[in-house]
Formats: structure tokens, C-alpha cells, sequence
């Protein structure tokens, strides 16, 4: 298996919208409530500063993915937020570490200052050692932020990296 980061081609949107809706069908990380269809994958997609994905260049499947953009307007346009998702049979590969690390670099060249998530849950671990191994900062917690799948809250962390 070889892993490449590269910015996303519209043949790669299929694939994308099923990595992501997974993540969203889980309901533990990310916020949407609402799964992608093609169409709406595609205007999603599209409407970001930058899509790239984690490719196994040796078979060619798209394995993660994520997405960056401005995290506010304005005065508070140099901040940026992400997300990232990971097939989840290739999750424990090292594919979460190189699509954030790639965001960080595709972020600091696109003129962003700081790289900020609002809503990191508490419970997703894997998620939050990754980002404190990367050198991102806690900010804090904010009680029953996130509203499970099955219907209880969990705190969320939100961090930031300076770019």
C-alpha cells in the first residue's frame, strides 16, 4: 500500500460522499445530520477552499478525504476549520495523521493563520491524540455540545494550531 495526499478530481466524488456519509451515519464525529447524495456531495465539495484525498496510488482507492475552509468571516477570515474522514476499514494505517498534516501545509499556503475545530467530541480518542500529537491546543470543554446518535450529549474540545 502506498499512500498519496493529493487535492481531489471530480471522479473522486463518489467516493467521497461515501467515505463521508459513513462518518455521518455513525453519528459520533461530525455534526451533519443530513447524508450527501451525488448532487449535494458534489455543490458540497465544490463550495470548499480544498478537497484533497488519501489515494493507495498501488490500487488507486480513495481511502480518506477531507475538507478546509474558512472558519468565520471578516476580521476572523485568517481562521480555518477542517474535516477529515477515513474509510473506516482503513482506519489504524497512519491515512488520519497524513490528511491532517497535508491540511495544515495546504492551509498555512493558502493564507490561513490558524487552523481551529469547534466540535471535536470528547470520546473520539483517536481524534484527539492525533491533534495533541500534531501540536494543537485544547481550548477547553463545552458541556453536552454534540448530540450523540443515540440521542444522549457529549462534551466537544475545541482546538486550534497556529499556522
Amino acid at each position: 500500500m502506498n499512500i498519496v495526499v493529493r487535492e481531489y478530481k471530480n471522479d473522486d466524488l463518489n467516493r467521497m460522499t461515501d467515505i463521508w456519509n459513513e462518518v455521518v451515519k455513525d453519528g459520533t464525529a461530525f455534526p451533519q445530520l443530513e447524508l450527501l447524495n451525488e448532487k449535494t456531495g458534489r455543490e458540497f465539495f465544490e463550495n470548499q477552499t480544498c478537497c484533497a484525498v488519501a489515494e493507495d496510488s498501488d490500487s488507486g482507492e480513495i481511502l480518506g478525504m477531507y475538507i478546509l475552509h474558512p472558519n468565520n468571516v471578516g476580521r476572523c477570515g485568517h481562521i480555518c476549520n477542517a474535516s477529515y474522514a477515513v474509510d473506516s476499514g482503513a482506519r489504524g494505517l497512519g491515512i488520519g495523521e497524513m490528511l491532517v498534516s497535508d491540511c495544515l501545509e495546504r492551509a498555512k499556503n493558502k493564507g490561513f493563520k490558524i487552523l481551529q475545530f469547534n466540535a471535536v467530541v470528547k470520546t473520539n480518542k483517536a481524534a484527539r491524540a492525533l491533534y495533541e500529537k500534531l501540536g494543537f491546543v485544547q481550548l477547553g470543554v463545552i458541556p453536552d455540545g454534540f448530540l450523540m446518535k443515540d440521542g444522549h450529549y457529549e462534551d466537544i474540545c475545541p482546538y486550534y494550531h497556529l499556522l
